[in-house]
């Protein structure tokens, strides 16, 4: 598997050098500067690629792009589309003509991923990225105070938000709606609470199916672009998965993976998968998942959340929490060894460790949330060692 880091473009306070130095040799990266729906320029491209590898001693190459994103009127399904289908089809042929054929994106209404707390206090003076299902709550039902939010929310959780609301400062309101907008990257709009009033309206009429139906509608447009490039697009899921503010979300489960799959079959139409976001929903089994679609699975984010009863969770350690990490490493060596054998020339799966504690020296300091270097480091190092260690047992490839 080829080991990957997300990076965050060359204002990332985590350098290319830094990277190489915890074993990663692909880079994971967008071009984060440039607004969602203006086209990715050939040459806009190739000066990041420089960038990348202007230290040919590095060995570093861009292997992943994350995110090419997608505009919300592509999701609602608004106006005439057609153009904006262009402008992303023409961004996927400027990407291949660079070499560059594997694409994460996702189709999560107006948020990323969400959490309401970006330092949870860990044993030992960690910081680690945690959701509340009672502030999220509060922030739905007594900050946003979208109608009809109450009923979203199980009785004991609510009760636990109103005490939470009430005994609330300004300042604790702030900065839960700054953590809730954090999981959008940079060339995002942050929503104050009127703008995200204003954008959820936008979404009134969007059910689930006629979201699904606008993804459909993408892919079918899309999809045969990238099958005649080479380039495989694999779609990442809902986090947290599960509905939020009202919107639907349709990439949640083992059935709605199936059935993104089933609305464009090729092999341009693949599967990200993401262990922690699939793995904060009850009921999802991670190793089970990743062997049904092992063949659509182009891209991997491996991480790990243990989960509460209420409805919270918590990044947890990559090798701990509720995923068995193990078996999933497993079904991923045992797919690349099904594409080695069948003669594919990118039979690699390239994964990232995704997300990761604030430890050691890097708690405090201004990474991305959920993107410090450490915890990261740490990660990389147990999945490289699971992977190795499965490989000798199994003779497998890495």
């Amino acid at each position: 598997m080829e080991q990957t880091w997300r990076w965050w473009g060359p204002a990332d306070i985590i350098t290319l050098e830094h990277v190489r130095q915890t074993g990663a040799t692909g880079i994971v990266t967008a071009l984060h500067d440039i607004p969602a729906g203006v086209v990715w320029t050939k040459d806009a491209i190739e000066e990041r690629i420089r960038f990348i590898e202007r230290d040919r001693q590095l060995g570093l190459r861009w292997s992943v792009v994350e995110s090419l994103p997608i505009l919300e009127a592509i999701k609602i399904g608004e106006g005439n589309l057609e153009p904006l289908f262009e402008d992303y089809r023409t961004s996927l042929r400027n990407l291949a003509a660079c070499g560059i054929k594997t694409v994460c994106y996702n189709f999560m209404p107006v948020l990323d991923w969400t959490r309401t707390d970006l330092r949870a206090p860990v044993v030992g003076g960690g910081r680690a990225l945690r959701f509340n299902a009672h502030e999220y709550a509060a922030f739905d039902c007594f900050m946003l105070e979208r109608k009809g939010a109450e009923a979203d929310h199980a009785p004991e959780v609510l009760a636990r938000a109103r005490a939470w609301f009430d005994a609330s400062t300004p300042s604790d309101r702030d900065k839960l709606l700054a953590n809730i907008m954090a999981g959008l990257p940079g060339a995002f709009d942050r929503y104050d609470l009127p703008g995200l009033r204003t954008m959820l309206a936008r979404f009134k009429d969007v059910s689930a199916e006629r979201l699904r139906e606008n993804l459909g509608r993408f892919l079918k447009a899309v999809v045969p672009t990238a099958e005649e490039l080479g380039i495989r697009m694999g779609i990442h899921p809902d986090d947290p998965p599960r509905p939020l503010l009202g919107l639907p979300r349709i990439v949640s489960s083992e059935e709605h993976i199936a059935a993104v799959l089933d609305l464009h079959r090729s092999p341009s139409n693949g599967l990200t998968l993401c262990t922690g976001s699939l793995g904060a929903r009850p009921g999802n089994d991670l190793p089970a998942i990743a062997k049904r679609f092992a063949e659509h699975i182009c891209f991997a984010h491996l991480r790990n959340v243990t989960k509460d009863p209420d409805g919270s969770f918590e990044e947890a350690d990559h090798l701990g929490g509720d995923v068995d990490m193990v078996a999933v490493v497993r079904v991923l060596l045992q797919e690349q060894n099904r594409r080695r054998q069948a003669g594919a020339a990118d039979w690699r799966i390239p994964f990232r460790p995704d997300h990761g504690r604030e430890l050691l020296d890097d708690v405090g300091k201004p990474t991305h949330p959920g993107y410090p270097a450490i915890g990261r480091l740490r990660g990389l190092a147990e999945i490289r060692g699971v992977m190795t260690a499965v490989s000798q047992l199994e003779g497998l490839a890495l």
